[in-house]
């Protein structure tokens, strides 16, 4: 007898796995590169962060918080975070993400003082996330390095290669 999943009833149980195929991100801080900013500074590039559904929020320009859809390009990295280290757990850093989107909908964008990371800061301060409320875009930075997951090799080739062929422009420059 061949089984037949179609009579069960549905879940109850969310999904809260990482799906790149789908550009889905639950708890996720997502980083994407910007274009010649990240070729000559490959730490260096957009970021965003993820309700418990996996969907983008992104501080994408003056008074523009997009919405699943990321203003350079889908995420080539992400850093999966404990939705339990929120105040409020579930519903709290869903309430943070949104809050923060609110806030930042009504922003001028700074490159240097106020961007996409600090976004993700004011998100994760307002659900004082692992007990802090002192994240800042250099912190978040750090820790997407170090600690951020490529979502494949294509990821990895979308960071890097523009960077190295950069870097092997003006060495041979360079040379002449």
């Amino acid at each position: 007898m061949m089984y037949d999943d179609t009579s069960l009833p549905a879940s109850p149980v969310l999904d809260f796995q990482i799906n790149p195929l789908r550009h889905r991100f639950p708890f996720c801080i997502v980083w994407t590169p910007i274009p010649i900013l990240t070729y000559l500074f490959p730490f260096i590039g957009h970021m965003g962060i993820a309700t418990s559904d996996g969907i983008i929020r992104d501080f994408a320009g003056a008074y523009i918080v997009t919405k699943d859809k990321m203003a350079f390009g889908w995420p080539t990295k992400y850093w999966q975070l404990q939705c339990t280290k929120a105040k409020g757990k579930i519903q709290g850093w869903d309430d943070a993400v949104n809050e923060a989107s609110e806030l930042y909908s009504e922003r001028i964008h700074n490159l240097l003082r106020d961007n996409c990371h600090s976004h993700v800061a004011k998100a994760l301060n307002l659900m004082s996330y692992d007990n802090s409320t002192d994240w800042n875009m250099v912190k978040l930075a750090f820790h997407m390095f170090f600690y951020g997951k490529y979502v494949g090799f294509s990821g990895i080739l979308k960071t890097w290669t523009p960077f190295l062929v950069t870097i092997t422009i003006i060495i041979f420059l360079s040379i002449l």
